[in-house]
């Protein structure tokens, strides 16, 4: 420089006038392009996940449901492009932070700083922070594992102990969660211990009805007419996955046995579907005469069922809880 300019002052200030800012330049150069590749790659894997294949979990629903959906995109749930971007929002976030960190430091090294004692007072620091902020740092690491591993999602109807309901928004720290009577909790990731998701995948619809004393191959043969009509519906047949079945006697109680309907259905269908199976398996019940019968045997305990279904009185002089010295048929 003393060549050039024969200026000896500026020949020996150039190390801090052309050399330093030229080094701090360079140094800002590669993080800004450091950032931009890393940000490239994590979009880009973003952007891989939401557009990916039919979930491998929720190939056989497809195949077992060919007309649920004839787009495999479909069953690409929303929650799965939201939990993207969450997460591509995270590590974006923690990149930019960890690359302009390095950079402020070798900016700072190149300014004759000493690193040794601001490293030091930053590892205090972090300590004392995690330690008093256990619960905070405790919340943000169940929240992204919990986004990592798709537990749930804004949408899913999901069971989180104290709170059951639809999940509303999702964030690292908390989750917000909106009941059947409308009340919204705010519950802590870290305070999460189970989670009961009724939105993904299929589900299973049961049903159970008591049939009194009646005959059971009677009451299930009417059970299961009614259970395969609801499959023919056709508002209601995309949301069935697989045909309804009666799968007999479930238990037995004083008042008679107590037959299983199940379905399975789509996530989505699986409420809907069931309102719709339990109000034409009650028709069919009342239908058949079996409602009457079971009516009846709790009017007249004694008294056979079928006597009182077919129109005959209660004999004459016996005393029951509807009054005493005269019975028959109301």
């Amino acid at each position: 420089m003393y060549n050039l300019t024969d200026s000896a002052w500026f020949a020996e200030g150039s190390y801090w006038i052309l050399l330093k800012p030229l080094r701090v330049a360079v140094i800002l150069l590669l993080a800004i392009v450091a950032r931009w590749a890393l940000h490239r790659t994590i979009n880009r894997l973003v952007r891989t996940t939401t557009d990916g294949a039919v979930p491998t979990l929720l190939r056989p629903l497809r195949e077992r449901v060919p007309t649920a959906a004839l787009d495999p995109a479909e069953f690409v749930p929303e929650r799965r492009r939201q939990r993207a971007e969450a997460i591509g929002s995270v590590l974006r976030s923690m990149v930019t932070a960890f690359v302009f960190g390095i950079a402020l430091l070798m900016i700072l090294r190149e300014f004759s700083f000493d690193l040794a004692p601001l490293l030091a007072s930053a590892g205090i620091a972090g300590v004392a922070l995690g330690f008093g902020a256990q619960s905070l740092v405790k919340d943000l690491i169940a929240g992204l594992f919990m986004l990592i591993e798709d537990q749930y999602g804004v949408g899913d109807t999901v069971d989180l102990g104290e709170a059951t309901g639809v999940v509303e928004a999702v964030g690292l720290r908390v989750t917000t969660v909106r009941d059947g009577r409308g009340v919204l909790w705010y519950i802590r990731n870290g305070e999460i211990v189970r989670v009961g998701n009724k939105s993904q995948g299929w589900a299973l619809v049961v049903v159970d009805l008591p049939i009194g004393f009646a005959g059971t191959e009677e009451a299930s043969a009417v059970l299961r007419t009614a259970a395969a009509s609801l499959a023919m519906d056709p508002e209601l047949a995309p949301e069935v996955v697989e045909p309804p079945e009666v799968l007999g006697v479930e238990q037995m109680t004083m008042d008679g046995a107590v037959i299983r309907t199940v379905v399975k259905t789509t996530a989505d269908g699986q409420f809907a579907v069931g309102r719709e199976l339990r109000r034409r398996l009650a028709e069919a019940l009342e239908n058949s005469g079996i409602t009457a019968r079971i009516a009846a045997a709790r009017l007249y305990p004694g008294v056979p069922p079928t006597g009182v279904g077919t129109g005959a009185a209660a004999p004459t002089g016996t005393t029951g809880p509807i009054g005493t010295g005269q019975g028959g048929a109301t």
